[in-house]
């Protein structure tokens, strides 16, 4: 036990009187408990910066804008938090214990707290924006005040001291960058991740407190600490509960009619809504990260026109990039001679779904079912780079080029591949976005084309739930087959009047190609479907 005049010198340590005498050394379990306790926190902190991204990535679709405008807010504010913590030094356990709770509460809410804003309020970035920086500021004042409880234990120079400490914060950082994709995200989802990370930090920070530096604090703060821990707790706790039917409602804010089907997978959000008119027609609606991808009452204008004119020509083997729902894969197994087409689709979960679900799979008449149709679960470009055979059709019906993961798929690079996989006389048609809402991004793919050796010849056709909708074809301008199947919105004279842009539509000159070490199709697309 401490002599009183130990007491008395400890108790002005803590105060940080000039000339007090250093406490006793706690011992190496004490020590090990705070490096712990940093490996902890800067796990945590890394989860609820990467959860911020991957949030923005998955509502915005604009993940190198999101990371850098997460990233570059929280460092900052990080280094406002270290030096706001300058006075708090004094009462470091105490403070650390607050911070921690106050980290755990925002950093575990801050996902189902910005979804919230998205879905409800329109207020997404502005949200983001005060919590990055709120969330960073907190971080920030974690290191200064853990290294003087670290010397509080026992006094080592600054460099030994700055090193343990950033050891343990850099390999918390490696377990929380791996968790968050690896574990959390799979097994949990974004709004529950978090929340579970949120407990954890608040355990960590304040058992760490509690434990070895209990002494310095006084009842009534132990107290204080305990009753805002049970809050935060049960706080934490209830949204966990609730997570479920929260992100339930949150989702259907988005959308105008009922959905009916929600997934997460491990590429995006899946969504499916279906309406009922009074008069008894349904509108089914495929969503992929909020993206319109078909409305039932529509979709064969836009799937009639992308197949049918690259169909002119030989066809036996047809290979189509994207189009998981398989509605071009209907129209492409239309023509008997046929004998082969293969989808490659990212992902398989779409493919599942348009041949479990009834609505879908109505829709694409069970396309997946033939047995001339093989799929394929893989990246478009890097299945292109592994490809040795020919096709005689090419249909690249990709999502829209508005986030890096999509931009590559309209770059020179992928559709030089996508060239190579083209038999003698074969004929591609890319789906371009809207000549009259994003005429810089649907001119600049036409560009992009011709940089890869495709020339292509452009035309649009009105698809009511996206407008005016365009697509390039290569290997002569667009006509039907001969023995084109019956149509409900193609004819020749449809198909030749699709070809000729009215003045506002028309080539814009001087186009830059798209590559994957400049993706100019990203900046157009984002700026004009912004506005869309």
């Amino acid at each position: 036990m401490s002599t009183t005049a130990d007491q008395h010198s400890e108790t002005a340590a803590q105060h940080g009187e000039p000339g007090a005498a250093e406490p006793k050394p706690r011992g190496r379990l004490a020590r090990t408990a705070v490096l712990v306790a940093v490996f902890v926190c800067a796990a945590c902190g890394l989860v609820y910066e990467l959860a911020l991204v991957a949030l923005g990535s998955y509502l915005i679709g604009d993940t190198i804008g999101q990371a850098s405008i997460v990233l570059s807010l929280m460092v900052f504010a990080m280094g406002v938090g270290a030096l706001a913590a300058k006075p708090l030094q004094r009462w470091s356990a105490a403070a650390f214990a607050l911070i921690e709770l106050a980290l755990a509460l925002l950093g575990g809410l801050s996902v189902l707290l910005l979804y919230a804003a998205f879905a409800w309020v329109g207020l997404y970035l502005p949200a983001l924006i005060v919590t990055a920086l709120v969330l960073g500021t907190l971080i920030g004042a974690e290191i200064p005040l853990l290294m003087v409880l670290l010397q509080r234990i026992r006094r080592q120079d600054a460099g030994s001291a700055v090193a343990d400490l950033f050891a343990a914060d850099y390999v918390g950082g490696l377990i929380g960058g791996l968790a968050f994709p690896f574990v959390l995200l799979p097994l949990f989802g974004q709004i529950q991740g978090a929340l579970l990370v949120g407990m954890l930090n608040a355990a960590a920070g304040l058992g760490l407190v509690l434990t070895v530096f209990r002494r310095e604090l006084s009842s009534q703060v132990r107290l204080l600490l305990i009753a805002a821990s049970a809050l935060v707790g049960g706080i934490l706790v209830g949204a966990y509960v609730f997570a479920d039917d929260f992100e339930v409602t949150a989702r259907q804010a988005l959308y105008a009619d009922p959905v009916v089907h929600a997934e997460r997978t491990d590429y995006q959000e899946v969504v499916l809504t279906e309406s009922v008119s009074l008069t008894g027609n349904s509108d089914t609606r495929l969503f992929l990260n909020g993206d319109l991808q078909f409305s039932s009452v529509d979709e064969y204008r836009y799937h009639e026109a992308m197949v049918h004119p690259a169909m002119a020509g030989p066809r036996e083997r047809v290979l189509v990039l994207g189009g998981g729902d398989g509605l071009a894969l209907r129209e492409v197994l239309r023509y008997p001679d046929v004998r082969q087409v293969t989808l490659v689709e990212l992902d398989p979960a779409v493919v599942d779904l348009a041949r479990t679900d009834p609505r879908i799979s109505a829709l694409n008449r069970g396309a997946f079912e033939d047995p001339r149709v093989r799929t394929v679960a893989a990246d478009a470009f890097a299945w292109l780079r592994e490809n040795r055979e020919t096709y005689d059709v090419v249909l690249v019906d990709m999502p829209d080029p508005d986030s890096t993961a999509t931009a590559k798929l309209y770059s020179t690079e992928f559709y030089a591949l996508a060239r190579h996989a083209m038999a003698d006389g074969a004929r591609m048609n890319v789906q371009a976005g809207s000549p009259f809402f994003a005429p810089q991004a649907f001119w600049c793919v036409e560009s992009t084309l011709r940089s890869a050796g495709v020339e292509t010849v452009p035309y649009e056709v009105s698809v009511p739930s996206f407008g005016e909708w365009g697509f390039h074809l290569s290997g002569g301008p667009p006509r039907l087959p001969a023995d084109a199947p019956p149509l409900r919105s193609l004819d020749e004279p449809t198909l030749r009047a699709a070809g000729t842009f009215p003045p506002d539509r028309r080539r814009i000159p001087g186009m830059e190609a798209s590559t994957l070490m400049h993706p100019v199709i990203l900046q157009h697309a984002q700026g004009e479907w912004a506005n869309y």
